[in-house]
Protein backbone atom coordinates (compact mmCIF):
# COMPACT_ATOMS: atom_id res chain seq x y z
CA UNK A 1 0.00 0.00 0.00
CA UNK A 2 1.28 3.47 -0.86
CA UNK A 3 1.99 5.49 2.26
CA UNK A 4 2.94 9.06 3.06
CA UNK A 5 6.14 10.27 1.38
CA UNK A 6 6.66 7.07 -0.62
CA UNK A 7 7.46 8.87 -3.91
CA UNK A 8 9.92 11.75 -4.27
CA UNK A 9 10.44 13.86 -7.38
CA UNK A 10 13.26 16.31 -7.97
CA UNK A 11 13.37 18.72 -10.90
CA UNK A 12 12.86 22.15 -12.41
CA UNK A 13 9.64 23.82 -11.22
CA UNK A 14 8.43 26.08 -14.03
CA UNK A 15 5.32 28.15 -14.54
CA UNK A 16 3.87 27.22 -17.94
CA UNK A 17 2.80 30.21 -20.02
CA UNK A 18 0.58 28.45 -22.51
CA UNK A 19 -1.18 29.86 -25.58
CA UNK A 20 -2.39 28.82 -29.00
CA UNK A 21 -0.14 30.28 -31.70
CA UNK A 22 0.30 29.86 -35.47
CA UNK A 23 3.02 28.50 -37.78
CA UNK A 24 4.20 32.08 -38.33
CA UNK A 25 4.95 32.40 -34.60
CA UNK A 26 6.98 29.16 -34.64
CA UNK A 27 8.97 30.44 -37.63
CA UNK A 28 9.56 33.82 -36.03
CA UNK A 29 11.19 32.26 -32.97
CA UNK A 30 12.76 29.34 -34.84
CA UNK A 31 11.04 26.60 -32.81
CA UNK A 32 9.71 23.15 -33.78
CA UNK A 33 6.58 21.31 -32.67
CA UNK A 34 6.99 18.28 -30.37
CA UNK A 35 10.32 19.56 -29.16
CA UNK A 36 11.65 20.95 -25.88
CA UNK A 37 14.57 23.36 -25.70
CA UNK A 38 16.20 25.86 -23.36
CA UNK A 39 15.58 29.54 -24.14
CA UNK A 40 18.28 31.56 -25.88
CA UNK A 41 18.35 35.37 -26.12
CA UNK A 42 16.36 35.26 -29.38
CA UNK A 43 13.46 33.58 -27.53
CA UNK A 44 13.15 36.04 -24.64
CA UNK A 45 10.64 38.46 -26.31
CA UNK A 46 8.37 35.44 -26.89
CA UNK A 47 7.25 35.28 -23.24
CA UNK A 48 5.69 38.74 -23.33
CA UNK A 49 4.14 38.04 -26.71
CA UNK A 50 2.53 34.85 -25.36
CA UNK A 51 1.36 36.67 -22.23
CA UNK A 52 -0.44 39.24 -24.40
CA UNK A 53 -2.50 36.57 -26.21
CA UNK A 54 -6.18 36.18 -25.34
CA UNK A 55 -5.85 32.42 -24.99
CA UNK A 56 -2.94 32.61 -22.50
CA UNK A 57 -3.05 30.39 -19.40
CA UNK A 58 -0.64 30.11 -16.47
CA UNK A 59 -0.24 26.56 -15.12
CA UNK A 60 2.28 25.29 -12.54
CA UNK A 61 4.49 22.90 -14.48
CA UNK A 62 7.95 21.55 -15.08
CA UNK A 63 8.22 17.93 -16.23
CA UNK A 64 8.94 16.22 -12.90
CA UNK A 65 6.47 18.36 -10.98
CA UNK A 66 3.76 17.46 -13.53
CA UNK A 67 4.45 13.73 -13.12
CA UNK A 68 4.46 13.94 -9.32
CA UNK A 69 1.18 15.90 -9.29
CA UNK A 70 -0.48 13.36 -11.59
CA UNK A 71 0.76 10.45 -9.42
CA UNK A 72 -0.62 12.28 -6.38
CA UNK A 73 -3.98 12.79 -8.13
CA UNK A 74 -4.17 9.10 -9.10
CA UNK A 75 -3.25 7.95 -5.58
CA UNK A 76 -5.64 10.26 -3.69
CA UNK A 77 -3.56 9.77 -0.51
CA UNK A 78 -2.60 13.17 0.94
CA UNK A 79 1.19 13.65 1.06
CA UNK A 80 1.99 10.32 -0.66
CA UNK A 81 4.33 12.34 -2.90
CA UNK A 82 7.03 14.95 -2.27
CA UNK A 83 8.85 17.30 -4.61
CA UNK A 84 12.08 19.29 -4.46
CA UNK A 85 13.24 22.09 -6.79
CA UNK A 86 14.16 25.78 -6.84
CA UNK A 87 11.82 28.77 -7.26
CA UNK A 88 12.28 32.53 -6.88
CA UNK A 89 10.87 34.70 -4.10
CA UNK A 90 8.13 36.23 -6.23
CA UNK A 91 4.46 36.11 -7.23
CA UNK A 92 4.96 33.18 -9.65
CA UNK A 93 6.78 31.24 -6.92
CA UNK A 94 3.94 31.81 -4.43
CA UNK A 95 1.43 30.75 -7.11
CA UNK A 96 3.40 27.55 -7.69
CA UNK A 97 3.56 26.73 -3.99
CA UNK A 98 -0.19 27.25 -3.63
CA UNK A 99 -0.98 25.17 -6.71
CA UNK A 100 1.19 22.18 -5.79
CA UNK A 101 0.18 22.17 -2.13
CA UNK A 102 -3.48 22.25 -3.19
CA UNK A 103 -2.71 19.21 -5.39
CA UNK A 104 -1.68 17.33 -2.22
CA UNK A 105 2.08 17.26 -2.92
CA UNK A 106 4.51 17.91 -0.06
CA UNK A 107 6.66 20.56 -1.79
CA UNK A 108 10.01 21.60 -0.36
CA UNK A 109 11.28 24.37 -2.61
CA UNK A 110 14.66 25.98 -2.26
CA UNK A 111 13.89 29.71 -2.65
CA UNK A 112 16.52 31.69 -4.49
CA UNK A 113 16.85 35.37 -3.55
CA UNK A 114 18.37 36.56 -6.83
CA UNK A 115 16.51 34.89 -9.73
CA UNK A 116 12.83 34.96 -10.73
CA UNK A 117 10.79 31.74 -10.80
CA UNK A 118 11.42 29.82 -14.02
CA UNK A 119 8.89 29.87 -16.84
CA UNK A 120 8.18 27.64 -19.81
CA UNK A 121 6.63 28.91 -23.02
CA UNK A 122 4.10 26.38 -24.27
CA UNK A 123 3.29 27.16 -27.91
CA UNK A 124 0.31 25.15 -29.13
CA UNK A 125 -0.50 24.60 -32.82
CA UNK A 126 -3.26 22.14 -33.78
CA UNK A 127 -3.04 20.40 -30.40
CA UNK A 128 0.74 19.76 -30.71
CA UNK A 129 3.13 21.67 -28.47
CA UNK A 130 6.59 23.20 -28.52
CA UNK A 131 8.29 23.96 -25.18
CA UNK A 132 10.88 26.66 -24.53
CA UNK A 133 12.10 26.78 -20.94
CA UNK A 134 13.62 29.85 -19.32
CA UNK A 135 14.96 28.14 -16.18
CA UNK A 136 15.93 31.25 -14.16
CA UNK A 137 15.59 30.22 -10.49
CA UNK A 138 15.11 26.52 -11.37
CA UNK A 139 18.71 26.61 -12.57
CA UNK A 140 19.92 27.72 -9.12
CA UNK A 141 19.18 24.51 -7.19
CA UNK A 142 22.12 23.55 -4.96
CA UNK A 143 22.90 20.18 -3.39
CA UNK A 144 23.44 22.09 -0.10
CA UNK A 145 19.65 22.34 0.12
CA UNK A 146 19.36 18.57 -0.32
CA UNK A 147 21.89 18.00 2.47
CA UNK A 148 19.82 19.92 5.03
CA UNK A 149 18.59 17.38 7.63
CA UNK A 150 14.91 18.35 7.15
CA UNK A 151 15.23 17.82 3.38
CA UNK A 152 17.41 14.69 3.43
CA UNK A 153 14.88 13.09 5.81
CA UNK A 154 12.35 13.29 2.93
CA UNK A 155 14.85 11.44 0.72
CA UNK A 156 15.29 8.79 3.42
CA UNK A 157 11.54 8.36 3.87
CA UNK A 158 10.84 7.79 0.16
CA UNK A 159 11.13 4.37 -1.48
CA UNK A 160 10.76 5.52 -5.08
CA UNK A 161 12.55 8.41 -6.81
CA UNK A 162 11.73 10.06 -10.12
CA UNK A 163 13.81 12.78 -11.81
CA UNK A 164 13.32 14.11 -15.35
CA UNK A 165 16.47 14.31 -17.48
CA UNK A 166 16.07 18.11 -17.54
CA UNK A 167 17.53 18.24 -14.01
CA UNK A 168 20.86 16.97 -15.40
CA UNK A 169 21.42 20.52 -16.68
CA UNK A 170 21.01 21.93 -13.15
CA UNK A 171 22.37 19.68 -10.40
CA UNK A 172 23.96 16.38 -11.45
CA UNK A 173 25.48 16.26 -7.95
CA UNK A 174 22.02 16.13 -6.34
CA UNK A 175 20.98 13.39 -8.78
CA UNK A 176 24.05 11.28 -7.87
CA UNK A 177 23.36 11.70 -4.14
CA UNK A 178 19.82 10.36 -4.51
CA UNK A 179 20.88 7.65 -6.99
CA UNK A 180 23.60 6.34 -4.68
CA UNK A 181 21.24 6.39 -1.68
CA UNK A 182 18.64 4.42 -3.69
CA UNK A 183 21.24 1.81 -4.73
CA UNK A 184 22.60 1.45 -1.18
CA UNK A 185 19.12 1.01 0.32
CA UNK A 186 17.62 -1.17 -2.46
CA UNK A 187 15.10 1.50 -3.41
CA UNK A 188 13.82 2.30 -6.90
CA UNK A 189 15.51 5.10 -8.88
CA UNK A 190 13.97 6.35 -12.14
CA UNK A 191 14.74 8.96 -14.76
CA UNK A 192 13.46 10.21 -18.09
CA UNK A 193 15.44 10.87 -21.28
CA UNK A 194 13.24 14.02 -21.44
CA UNK A 195 14.46 15.68 -24.67
CA UNK A 196 16.81 15.10 -27.61
CA UNK A 197 19.12 17.92 -26.44
CA UNK A 198 19.66 16.18 -23.08
CA UNK A 199 20.85 13.01 -24.83
CA UNK A 200 23.06 15.07 -27.17
CA UNK A 201 24.60 17.74 -24.95
CA UNK A 202 24.37 16.28 -21.44
CA UNK A 203 25.61 12.84 -22.38
CA UNK A 204 28.27 12.71 -19.64
CA UNK A 205 26.03 13.33 -16.58
CA UNK A 206 23.32 11.17 -18.20
CA UNK A 207 25.74 8.25 -18.60
CA UNK A 208 26.94 8.71 -15.02
CA UNK A 209 23.37 8.41 -13.71
CA UNK A 210 22.28 5.62 -16.08
CA UNK A 211 23.80 2.67 -14.14
CA UNK A 212 21.60 3.66 -11.18
CA UNK A 213 18.37 3.86 -13.16
CA UNK A 214 15.92 1.02 -12.46
CA UNK A 215 13.38 2.51 -14.88
CA UNK A 216 14.16 4.66 -17.90
CA UNK A 217 11.26 6.55 -19.49
CA UNK A 218 11.24 8.45 -22.77
CA UNK A 219 9.49 8.89 -26.10
CA UNK A 220 10.44 7.55 -29.52
CA UNK A 221 12.30 10.70 -30.67
CA UNK A 222 14.41 10.79 -27.50
CA UNK A 223 15.13 7.06 -27.75
CA UNK A 224 16.31 7.44 -31.36
CA UNK A 225 18.49 10.41 -30.43
CA UNK A 226 20.01 8.40 -27.56
CA UNK A 227 20.80 5.57 -29.99
CA UNK A 228 22.35 7.95 -32.53
CA UNK A 229 24.55 9.63 -29.88
CA UNK A 230 25.82 6.20 -28.81
CA UNK A 231 26.52 5.05 -32.35
CA UNK A 232 23.87 2.33 -32.36
CA UNK A 233 23.08 1.63 -35.98
CA UNK A 234 19.32 1.39 -35.52
CA UNK A 235 16.26 3.58 -35.24
CA UNK A 236 14.04 0.64 -34.27
CA UNK A 237 12.50 1.77 -30.96
CA UNK A 238 12.03 -1.79 -29.65
CA UNK A 239 15.70 -2.59 -30.23
CA UNK A 240 16.80 0.68 -28.62
CA UNK A 241 14.57 0.10 -25.57
CA UNK A 242 16.14 -3.35 -25.18
CA UNK A 243 19.68 -2.00 -25.44
CA UNK A 244 18.98 0.69 -22.83
CA UNK A 245 17.54 -1.95 -20.48
CA UNK A 246 20.75 -4.00 -20.87
CA UNK A 247 23.11 -1.10 -20.05
CA UNK A 248 25.28 -2.12 -17.02
CA UNK A 249 23.75 -1.47 -13.58
CA UNK A 250 25.32 -0.08 -10.40
CA UNK A 251 23.34 -2.44 -8.18
CA UNK A 252 21.88 -5.84 -8.88
CA UNK A 253 18.77 -5.53 -6.70
CA UNK A 254 16.41 -4.46 -9.47
CA UNK A 255 16.58 -5.24 -13.18
CA UNK A 256 16.25 -2.20 -15.45
CA UNK A 257 12.99 -1.67 -17.31
CA UNK A 258 12.79 0.74 -20.25
CA UNK A 259 9.42 2.33 -21.03
CA UNK A 260 9.12 4.27 -24.31
CA UNK A 261 5.93 6.03 -25.40
CA UNK A 262 5.21 6.68 -29.10
CA UNK A 263 2.27 9.09 -29.19
CA UNK A 264 -0.71 7.17 -30.59
CA UNK A 265 1.42 4.06 -31.26
CA UNK A 266 1.88 1.31 -28.65
CA UNK A 267 4.00 1.79 -25.53
CA UNK A 268 7.24 -0.23 -25.69
CA UNK A 269 8.37 -1.96 -22.49
CA UNK A 270 11.73 -3.76 -22.45
CA UNK A 271 12.77 -6.01 -19.56
CA UNK A 272 14.55 -9.34 -19.11
CA UNK A 273 15.76 -9.32 -22.73
CA UNK A 274 12.17 -9.19 -24.03
CA UNK A 275 9.96 -6.45 -25.46
CA UNK A 276 6.23 -6.07 -24.87
CA UNK A 277 3.92 -3.66 -26.68
CA UNK A 278 0.88 -2.09 -25.02
CA UNK A 279 -1.74 -0.26 -27.10
CA UNK A 280 -2.73 3.26 -25.97
CA UNK A 281 -6.27 4.63 -25.67
CA UNK A 282 -6.94 6.23 -29.05
CA UNK A 283 -8.56 9.65 -29.04
CA UNK A 284 -10.50 11.19 -31.92
CA UNK A 285 -8.60 14.25 -33.23
CA UNK A 286 -11.46 16.61 -32.36
CA UNK A 287 -11.15 15.73 -28.66
CA UNK A 288 -7.43 16.59 -28.55
CA UNK A 289 -6.86 19.93 -26.79
CA UNK A 290 -3.07 19.84 -26.42
CA UNK A 291 -0.29 17.31 -25.96
CA UNK A 292 1.54 19.44 -23.36
CA UNK A 293 2.16 17.20 -20.33
CA UNK A 294 1.06 13.96 -22.04
CA UNK A 295 4.41 12.23 -21.44
CA UNK A 296 4.62 13.63 -17.90
CA UNK A 297 1.08 12.42 -17.16
CA UNK A 298 1.90 8.97 -18.53
CA UNK A 299 4.81 8.71 -16.08
CA UNK A 300 2.64 10.01 -13.22
CA UNK A 301 -0.04 7.40 -13.89
CA UNK A 302 2.61 4.68 -14.20
CA UNK A 303 4.26 5.67 -10.91
CA UNK A 304 0.92 5.73 -9.06
CA UNK A 305 0.59 1.98 -9.60
CA UNK A 306 4.29 1.16 -9.30
CA UNK A 307 4.46 2.53 -5.74
CA UNK A 308 1.56 0.17 -4.95
CA UNK A 309 3.69 -2.71 -6.32
CA UNK A 310 1.27 -3.42 -9.17
CA UNK A 311 2.50 -5.36 -12.24
CA UNK A 312 3.94 -3.43 -15.18
CA UNK A 313 0.75 -4.03 -17.26
CA UNK A 314 -1.31 -2.11 -14.67
CA UNK A 315 1.32 0.64 -14.51
CA UNK A 316 1.17 1.14 -18.29
CA UNK A 317 -2.64 1.06 -18.27
CA UNK A 318 -2.69 3.79 -15.59
CA UNK A 319 -0.11 5.80 -17.54
CA UNK A 320 -2.24 5.62 -20.70
CA UNK A 321 -5.36 6.58 -18.73
CA UNK A 322 -3.69 9.65 -17.19
CA UNK A 323 -2.20 10.79 -20.52
CA UNK A 324 -5.60 10.38 -22.20
CA UNK A 325 -7.23 12.61 -19.56
CA UNK A 326 -4.54 15.30 -19.79
CA UNK A 327 -4.50 15.66 -23.60
CA UNK A 328 -8.23 16.48 -23.52
CA UNK A 329 -7.50 19.51 -21.32
CA UNK A 330 -5.26 22.54 -21.51
CA UNK A 331 -1.81 21.94 -19.96
CA UNK A 332 -1.06 19.18 -17.48
CA UNK A 333 -4.37 19.46 -15.62
CA UNK A 334 -7.00 16.93 -14.57
CA UNK A 335 -10.51 16.70 -13.05
CA UNK A 336 -10.97 16.52 -9.24
CA UNK A 337 -11.01 12.68 -9.08
CA UNK A 338 -9.61 9.98 -11.37
CA UNK A 339 -11.91 7.31 -12.80
CA UNK A 340 -9.32 4.56 -13.01
CA UNK A 341 -9.76 1.07 -11.61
Amino acid sequence: MACEGILLGMGNPLLDISAVVDEEFLKKYDIKLNNAILAEDKHLPMYDELASKETVEYIAGGATQNSIKVAQWMLQIPGATSYIGCIGKDKFGEEMKKNSTAAGVNVKYYEDESAPTGTCAVCVVGGERSLVANLSAANCYKSEHLKRPEIWSIVEKAKYYYIAGFFLTVSPESIQMVAEHAAAKNKVFMMNLSAPFICEFFREPQEKALPYMDYVFGNETEARTFAKVHGWETDNVEEIALKISQWPKASGTHKRITVITQGADPVVVAEDGKVKLFPVILLPKEKLVDTNGAGDAFVGGFLSQLVQEKPVEDCVRAGCYAANVVIQRSGCTYPPKPEFN
